[in-house]
Order: structure tokens, then C-alpha cells, then sequence
């Protein structure tokens, strides 16, 4: 089979094989649960050797990648929640070095995601500030939640203010202020010595008169969303990122004397969808001028998938654009 990255005698339109990318699966990679007759639900996101493969595809800062792996787990761990085909996509602008956080899941568990940072901007402020949290890694600027039901249906989309020091920080501000929803999110990521792991536990307070917890009183209700916030609370960012631990041993850790119940796990994959056909699809849009001036001196048109940070090269003579010249 020949490489989907360079130009070959097939059409660019019917090329649509996977390039030369990770090929990592986790059928267990979402594990969500309930507590028996409380008003808890949430589920668990281990992302294992998933998320050495996705974050080692760009040569990011350690505190850039730790981002952008804490994002990868949030937006799998949204995404775990989808009831129909389509996707959940994180994204995060702001003025400060990380000018771009981007993840996104489908409802299959297909996760990609990069984050884009200013190389000086971010040597500056590590300078001053070391720890680097997201608040000054992102700066000002919105954090964007969408669900994509597909071309039948529209869009979703939630956007707030960056507000708060950490990622999970910033996601509890939107749960507040767009849906309404109480809830916590926990994120871990870091560099261990099987690599980079990242891992999220997410719960939300269900209301008791949506059938799980009806036969509980508000004051019992309240209880019972306490006692779990203390229990998660417990959680360490070793337990999370620990591959030895498997996430239904973690999970009766933490609340096997609460009623847990495991509910059918969900997969998670390499999830980058680029292809030839599609990237070709993008270049067809510009204008014969527009492909004239990203032609290289040999001729040739470069691509750049920003998910998987693959090249891919089409003959500038091989490409009709959509204007005069094309």
C-alpha cells in the first residue's frame, strides 16, 4: 500500500487510507458508574499508552503537553456522556503562549487533540512564574464546548470566560454558568516512566426527580453529593495515572461503600481522521493564485495535519482550485 502523505498515480479523491499513524485502542478506556439509589453519576477516563501516542506527536513543553493531555481526558470524558452519533470537541483560545487548545472525541471514542504555543511567550513566562498553571498558559480569552450531532442536526455550542487556575478549574466554571449542572472534574496528566498518561474522573449531581434518587429527601439528597465530593477528594494523581491500577479497582476504592454500580465501559482509539481525500477536499476551496503562492520551488503543495503533525505533499500541477488559474 502506498504512502497516503505523497502524491501517487491514484486521485487525491479516492485516497481515503489511514496515514502512518498509532494504530491504539482501549476497549475499557471510559469506565462510567453510579452509586445505587443517590444522585451520583460519573465516569472514569484512563487514557494508558493512548496518551503517550497522541501528546508525543508534537514537541510541545512539558507544561504544554500536560495540557494538552488534561484536555484530551475531559473532552473523552465528555464525550462519554453522547447519546447519539456525532462528536464532543473542546476549545480553548486565549492571548497568553498557548494560543490554541483543541480536543475532540466522537461518539465511537475516536480522540485526537493539539495544543499550539508560542515558543518565546511561553520561555518568558515560565521565567517568571515556573508552575505555569492554564490560566497563565491560556490568558484571556473563552473556552468553547461543542456537541456535533452530525449534518441533520445543529450544532451545540457553550462558550465562558477562561476563569480559573487549572483546566478543571475553568470546566466547573462552565458546568456553573451554561448548564446548570452541578459537578466535579478531576484531571491528572504527567510524563511516567511507561510515558505520558492522562486520566479524569468526572461526576455530576443527578436530581432526584430524574429517577435516581427519588425516594431520598433534598437534606439526604445533599448528603449523599457530599459524601461523594469527600471520597473523590482522596484521589491522588498517582492512583489516576497508574496503569497497574485498573479503573474498577480504583473506582471500589473509592466508593465500594457507597453502592457503586459499573455501567458498561466505553472504548477509546487514535482518533485522527485526516486523509488525502480530505486535505484535497481543502485545497480544491483556494483559488489557482492562493495554490501558485504554497507551491515550494519544486512544485509541490505541503499540508500539515495539526492532529497528527504529518506532512502531506500533492503537485501543484495535480491541483484545480475553485478560482481562475485553479
Amino acid at each position: 500500500m502506498s504512502d497516503p502523505t505523497q502524491p501517487s498515480a491514484k486521485p487525491d479523491f479516492l485516497q481515503h487510507d489511514r496515514p502512518p499513524v498509532p494504530d491504539i485502542s482501549l476497549p475499557r478506556g471510559i469506565q462510567p458508574f453510579h452509586l445505587a439509589d443517590q444522585p451520583v453519576r460519573g465516569r472514569l477516563i484512563r487514557l494508558g499508552p493512548l496518551a503517550d501516542a497522541l501528546l508525543t506527536r508534537h514537541e510541545n513543553h512539558p507544561q504544554v503537553t500536560k495540557l494538552a493531555g488534561e484536555a484530551l481526558a475531559l473532552t473523552a470524558g465528555l464525550a462519554g456522556a453522547l447519546k447519539y452519533r456525532g462528536s464532543f470537541s473542546l476549545q480553548a483560545k486565549g492571548d497568553g503562549p498557548v494560543s490554541m487548545l483543541l480536543a475532540d472525541c466522537t461518539e465511537g471514542g475516536a480522540l485526537r487533540g493539539y495544543a499550539r504555543a508560542d515558543a518565546e511567550a511561553l520561555a518568558r513566562l515560565l521565567a517568571r512564574d515556573p508552575i505555569g498553571d492554564a490560566a497563565a498558559l491560556l490568558g484571556r480569552g473563552y473556552l468553547a464546548f461543542t456537541c456535533d450531532q452530525g449534518p441533520d442536526m445543529d450544532r451545540y455550542q457553550g462558550i465562558v470566560e477562561i476563569k480559573g487556575l487549572t483546566l478543571a478549574a475553568m470546566t466547573g466554571h462552565y458546568f456553573d454558568t451554561s448548564e446548570q449542572l452541578r459537578a466535579h472534574v478531576r484531571l491528572a496528566c504527567d510524563r511516567t516512566e511507561a510515558g505520558w498518561r492522562a486520566s479524569a474522573l468526572i461526576m455530576e449531581r443527578v436530581a432526584g426527580e430524574g429517577g435516581i434518587a427519588p425516594e431520598l429527601d433534598a437534606g439526604a439528597q445533599e448528603e449523599a453529593w457530599r459524601t461523594a465530593l469527600a471520597l473523590a477528594a482522596t484521589l491522588t494523581d498517582a492512583e489516576l495515572l497508574d496503569d497497574a491500577l485498573p479503573s474498577h479497582a480504583l473506582l471500589h476504592r473509592l466508593f465500594h461503600a457507597e453502592g457503586l454500580q459499573l455501567d458498561r465501559p466505553r472504548p477509546l482509539s487514535y482518533g485522527c481522521r485526516c486523509s488525502r481525500s480530505r486535505l484535497a477536499g481543502v485545497l480544491a476551496s483556494f483559488g489557482g493564485n492562493d495554490l501558485d503562492h504554497m507551491a515550494q520551488e519544486d512544485g509541490a503543495i505541503t499540508m500539515t495535519c495539526e492532529f497528527c503533525n504529518l506532512d502531506f505533499r500533492f503537485d501543484r500541477a495535480e491541483v484545480r482550485g475553485s478560482g481562475t488559474g485553479g
